[in-house]
């Protein structure tokens, strides 16, 4: 155990109360976990940060009140060590979203999607309504410089460090073209409030709902970022035709009876495809970084099904057809 530990732990009011420190699997941050077994009471979570830390300006934190203030769950945060890089917070236990899927029956994982679509619908109107700029995701977003560095993020880290491929300068500025395309469209959009990284892994059940986890990099961007981590999920299949209805569900939620027709759908529709394919490659691009970066080899598992997205996506917009030879040479899953 990290000594950091042991001195948050000898304060007092802490001592003698801790039964047991126990280490968590972590995230892709550099971060550690652990769960504090307390004893008489419920267990805690201790976030240890690689180094000291400003508990008043950290994002996690100034996040979590945010959404706290837009009644949307998230753990409680349960006290902090400036000094020692160490934050606690409520624990919500083991059982992600993904976790979930496998011992659910069929009409619990239809509720809890409309549950986890419920939340991005609340966290867009909500966000709308009280909107500040006190708190930093309303001071960044998903502008045309962050989605090129996401796409730009893919080119070095999957195809040319994991996939081990010698672009020629020429791939390289047919590639940077073709990203043009896509990040000025997306950026163009109106902006909402997103989570960022909302998928089946950052969703806890707990208490018999979804709270909602790792929300620490939110920022503005379009209506459909956080649908496209949800319904092209790189930890999670799931049939066309629920995708279908949770976008329909969607669409209901947020638009009430207007702006629902044939027409309305069909553009909200290329406009998520369109973005699933943004954020599926910059998935491709972390899970490359992870691997051959940092060693972390857990993420090789998921590169197929987030590539069968690419695919899908580039085969839905024909306009597209030169990103897709492209990729297609660089990729034989994409041919």
């Amino acid at each position: 155990m990290d000594s950091r530990i042991g001195q948050y732990l000898s304060r007092p009011g802490l001592a003698g109360r801790i039964a047991q420190v126990v280490p968590l699997t972590g995230d892709a941050s550099d971060r550690r976990y652990f769960r504090l077994l307390v004893r008489d009471e419920s267990p805690q979570v201790l976030a240890l940060h690689i180094g000291a830390i400003d508990a008043a300006t950290l994002p996690f934190v100034r996040v979590a009140e945010l959404m706290r203030s837009l009644s949307l769950p998230v753990p409680a945060i349960l006290g902090h060590d400036d000094a020692l890089g160490i934050l606690v917070q409520q624990d919500l236990g083991d059982v992600t979203l993904q976790a979930h899927l496998g011992v659910a029956s069929p009409a619990e994982h239809a509720a809890l999607y409309r549950e986890a679509v419920e939340l991005i619908a609340a966290l867009q109107t909500r966000g709308a309504q009280h909107e500040s700029r006190d708190y930093p995701p309303y001071t960044v977003a998903f502008d045309v410089d962050k989605l090129t560095w996401e796409l730009e993020f893919f080119v070095k880290h999957y195809l040319a460090a994991y996939r081990g491929l010698a672009l020629s300068e020429t791939q390289r500025e047919a590639f940077r073209h073709e990203w043009t395309t896509i990040v000025e469209e997306l950026a163009a959009e109106p902006r909402v409030l997103c989570h960022r990284d909302y998928h089946s892994r950052n969703l806890m059940l707990h208490d018999g709902r979804l709270h909602i986890i790792d929300f620490q990099d939110a920022r503005m961007g379009p209506d459909t970022y956080d649908l496209a981590s949800l319904l092209r999920d790189s930890y999670v299949d799931l049939p066309a035709t629920q995708v279908d209805e949770l976008l329909a569900y969607f669409e209901a939620l947020t638009r009430g009876t207007s702006g629902t027709g044939a027409a309305a759908h069909i553009e909200f529709r290329r406009r998520f495809e369109l973005m699933a394919l943004q954020r599926n490659l910059k998935a491709l691009g972390t899970f490359g970084y992870q691997t051959t970066a940092r060693g972390n080899t857990v993420y090789i598992q998921y590169m197929p099904r987030t590539l069968s997205y690419v695919r899908q996506a580039l085969q839905t917009a024909p306009r597209f057809g030169r990103l897709h030879t492209l990729l297609a040479d660089c990729l034989a899953e994409l041919r």
